[in-house]
C-alpha cells in the first residue's frame, strides 16, 4: 500500500470521522473482523469537516490519525468522506502505517458492477460539489457518467432516528427521483450516515439498481489486507477492548451514538 513502510504485528484498527456517521464503518469492520480491536475517534466538537478549507481538513485529519496511533492503532481507516477525498495523500506521506479510506474501494466496486456506465452518487452538498467520486470514477473509465445528488436533509433525519418515518420516505423519494429519471444502475452512498437508510433507499430505487455502501467496501478491503498479510494467523490480536472516543459528548451526541450503536460500548471524551 502506498505510504506503508512497516506492517503491523497484532492488528489494531483505528477509525476516525468528523462525527458519529463513521460508526457505520466501525460496525462493518466489527462484522468482518470481530476479533480485531477497534479504536474510534469522532471529532464531534469540530464537525462537520466538509465546510472547512482543505488545509484545515488536512490538519484535522493528521491530528485524528496521531490520536489513534498514540492510543495503539496500527491500521488507520478514514471514515469521513471529506477527509478521505482531501487528506488521504497527505496522511500516507506523513504516516508509515496502512491507511484506508471510504472513497477508493466504493469507486472500484461501482466501476466494476455498473452495466450501463451510469452511476449515481448521493451525499452531503459538500461531498457532491467536490466531485470527488466523479473524478475518481472517470480515472477508471472515461465512459462512465456520474450523476450527483445532494441530500442535505438526510443526516439530521438519521441522527434524529427517523429511519422509517413518513417524512423521511417523502424526502428520500424527492431526492432519488432525479436519479431514477437518469436511468442509473448503480448508486454510491457517499455519506457515512446513509447506510442507516440503505433498505429504504434500495426499495425506492428498485432491485435493478446496485447500492454500493462504502462502509461495507472499506471493511472488505481492510479484511483482505489483514488476511493477505496473515496477521491474525501469525500475530493474534491482543485482548484490548474496543474504545470509542469523541471530542464532544453532550447529551445530544450521546443519544445519537446510542441510535447508531445499539449495544453497550465503552465511550470516552477526548480531544485529538
Amino acid at each position: 500500500m502506498k505510504g506503508e513502510s512497516t506492517i503491523p504485528n497484532a492488528p489494531v484498527i483505528g477509525v476516525f470521522d468528523s462525527g458519529v456517521g463513521g460508526l457505520t464503518v466501525a460496525k462493518e469492520l466489527k462484522r468482518w473482523l470481530p476479533n480485531v480491536p477497534l479504536i474510534y475517534f469522532g471529532d464531534t466538537a469540530r464537525t462537520p469537516y466538509g465546510t472547512k478549507a482543505p488545509s484545515t481538513i488536512v490538519e484535522f485529519a493528521k491530528e485524528d490519525t496521531e490520536f489513534l496511533l498514540e492510543h495503539g492503532a496500527n491500521i488507520i481507516v478514514v471514515a469521513c468522506h471529506s477527509a478521505a477525498s482531501t487528506a488521504k495523500e497527505a496522511l500516507r506521506a506523513q504516516f508509515q502505517y496502512p491507511i484506508f479510506e471510504v472513497v477508493t474501494p466504493s469507486v472500484e466496486v461501482a466501476a466494476r458492477v455498473t452495466r450501463n456506465g451510469r452511476i449515481g452518487v448521493i451525499g452531503t452538498r459538500a461531498t457532491v460539489e467536490s466531485n470527488v467520486y466523479a473524478r475518481e470514477l472517470e480515472k477508471l473509465s472515461p465512459n462512465i457518467v456520474v450523476i450527483g445528488q445532494p441530500c442535505p436533509l438526510l443526516v439530521p433525519l438519521v441522527e434524529e432516528g427517523w429511519l422509517d418515518r413518513r417524512e423521511t420516505k417523502m424526502i428520500l423519494k424527492k431526492y432519488l427521483h432525479p436519479l431514477r429519471l437518469q436511468n442509473i444502475d448503480t448508486l454510491v452512498l457517499g455519506c457515512t450516515h446513509y447506510p442507516m437508510l440503505k433498505p429504504l433507499i434500495q426499495k425506492k430505487m428498485g432491485k435493478r439498481v446496485r447500492i454500493v455502501d462504502p462502509s461495507e467496501e472499506v471493511a472488505r478491503m481492510v479484511k483482505a489486507y489483514i488476511d493477505s498479510k496473515g496477521l491474525l494467523r501469525t500475530h493474534p490480536s491482543p485482548s484490548v477492548k474496543d474504545t470509542y472516543y469523541f471530542s464532544d459528548l453532550g447529551v445530544v451526541t450521546q443519544e445519537v451514538i446510542r441510535r447508531f450503536i445499539r449495544e453497550p460500548i465503552e465511550v470516552r471524551k477526548a480531544s485529538p
